[in-house]
């Protein structure tokens, strides 16, 4: 098990909302490493992770975007059938009540990677412009 930043990032729903955010941190040479977007009617949410916190915080202020950021738990699975609920049970046998989860793997690969938040968060509100 490894500790990360996830960054949960407030938006408006609209076209290129996301795009804007890619791009604010591809500029700033911050590779993202998991993402999971959700919107209820006019407004949504993003969730990332990244590669370089301290980079994407830096970025994310400079573009005065509205975020929080809080300390998930990553951890490396076997990409097979049963493995994430395997691991899953294991959280819920031990009490563990979670916040936000996303877990991705590619093709053939032979890890997958779950990403999720089980801590109360901590605000980070951008500067005004």
């Amino acid at each position: 098990m490894a500790k990360t930043k996830q960054f949960t990032i407030s938006i408006e729903n609209r076209p290129g909302t996301v795009a804007e955010i890619a791009r604010t941190l591809g500029s700033a040479k911050v590779n993202i490493l998991a993402l999971l977007g959700t919107a209820q009617g006019t407004t949504g949410t993003v969730e990332l992770v990244v590669e370089d916190a301290r980079r994407a915080k830096k970025a994310l202020d400079g573009a005065h975007l509205t975020y929080t950021e809080t300390i998930a738990e990553e951890h490396e699975l076997p990409n097979k059938p049963g493995a994430l609920a395997e691991h899953l049970d294991k959280l819920a046998a031990k009490g563990v009540n979670l916040n936000s989860i996303c877990a991705t793997a590619a093709k053939g690969g032979k890890k997958t990677v779950v990403v999720y938040r089980v801590a109360a968060a901590e605000a980070k509100v951008a500067p005004a412009a």
